[in-house]
Parts: C-alpha cells; structure tokens; sequence
C-alpha cells in the first residue's frame, strides 16, 4: 500500500470504532511520540470527517520516570488541539522501588494496572493505540482489534511501518517531539530508552530485558 491507501485504512477503522463507540467512549493512548501522535491526529480527522464537535479523549500514562519533553510536548499540543487527557499515574513510587530491575513487574505496576484503572474510571470503552506490526516479533501477527476486560484495544496503525510514520509526519507537517531530533527512534521512560544508531529496529532504544519479556508483558496487559 502507499501512504494514502495506508492512512485511509486507519481512517476506516477509526470510522468503525466511532460509529460502534461514540467519542465518549473512545480515546487514543497518546504519550507524546510520534506513533501515537498519528494516532491522535488521524482521529481528530476521523471525528472533523463524521461531523462530530466532541473533544477528543486521550489517556496518558506518567510513570513519574518519563522524559520531560516528551510531556511537555503533549501537553502543548493538547492545548493546540483542544484535546481532554486522562493522565494516569501509579501510586507513589517509594525510594526503594527497583526501577527498571525486573520490567515485567515494573511495566505492570507503573504502567498496566494505572492504565487499566483510568479506562474503569473514566468509562473507555475503545482505546485507540499506536502499535506497529513492525516494532517487535510479539506484535507483529496480533489482530487490529483485541478485547482486554470488556475495552477493544484498536491498533489502528497495525499496518504501519516506522517509515510511514516519519513519511506521514513530514507529508502533514505535523509536529513531534524534539528528542527525535537527538537521535532517539522509540521513547520510553528514561531508565529504559538509550541512543541508538539508525541501522536496526528502533527498538534496540528500549530495555532489552524488557523486550525479550514482551510477550508476558501483553499477556498481562501491555500493547
């Protein structure tokens, strides 16, 4: 597919998840880097193309171990976009919490029960990710539309590659991050995201020990 045919595909999706769901219900799991801010802009084209004047929903996780311009960035751009973010954060981390030491525990106590928590609160219904086919082995079979206690996770963008995404970015002079610019390609909290060379997977950036327990990670909830 070429760049239109691939967005078009997302914006289908999105169509069905609107017309199943309502914006209400809907909002795009945005951190601020570049694979979901696709996301959050395709859906705000999603709900312009359907006649809808709802704000868009978005939930966020902060860890309290994110980078803060990756923060910054959202949040100046939901202001320019009008966007409503349900920031969920774990319970404050003591000092003798072993970051980073264990992912899996780590990922479910800061990431997976906070996020799951703001979607019950919150009533969301249908997430919208920005997860790739292309980004790691685990996810790369996974079905666009999975159901995780009684909310479809949507990976709307499945079907991209990280070329089409930064191709995407430039065709729609849409703004991202700085960090990128440093040379960083996948961002993820500060102990587990390094600088990496442009040869290979972009996420060679993220923990290693982390990666290779990916698929215990989503079995417990992660995307």
């Amino acid at each position: 597919m070429d760049l239109t045919q691939t967005t078009e595909l997302t914006l289908e999706r999105m169509a069905r998840i609107l017309e199943t769901h309502g914006p209400e219900r809907t909002a795009v799991a945005w951190s601020g880097g570049k694979d979901s801010t696709v996301v959050m802009a395709l859906w705000r084209e999603t709900l312009v193309r359907a006649g809808r004047d709802e704000r868009p929903k978005a939930v966020s996780v902060d860890t309290g171990l994110k980078f803060p311009d990756v923060l910054a960035f959202r949040d100046r751009m939901a202001e320019i976009w009008g966007v409503k973010v349900y920031v969920a954060r774990p319970d404050p981390i003591p000092p003798e919490y072993p970051v980073a030491e264990d992912p899996v525990t780590c990922c479910r106590d800061l990431k997976i029960v906070p996020l799951e928590s703001c979607l019950k609160s919150e009533g969301i219904l249908a997430l919208l990710t920005g997860v790739r086919h292309d980004e790691h082995p685990a996810r790369l079979d996974i079905p666009w539309q999975e159901n995780r206690h009684g909310v479809v996770r949507a990976h709307v963008i499945h079907h991209w590659t990280e070329m089409d995404i930064w191709a995407f970015v430039v065709q729609e002079k849409l703004a991202y991050c700085p960090l990128y610019d440093q040379g960083y390609r996948s961002l993820g909290c500060r102990p587990c995201t390094a600088l990496i060379s442009g040869e290979g997977s972009e996420r060679l950036g993220r923990s290693q020990a982390k990666e290779s327990k990916m698929e215990e990670l989503r079995s417990l909830g992660y995307f």
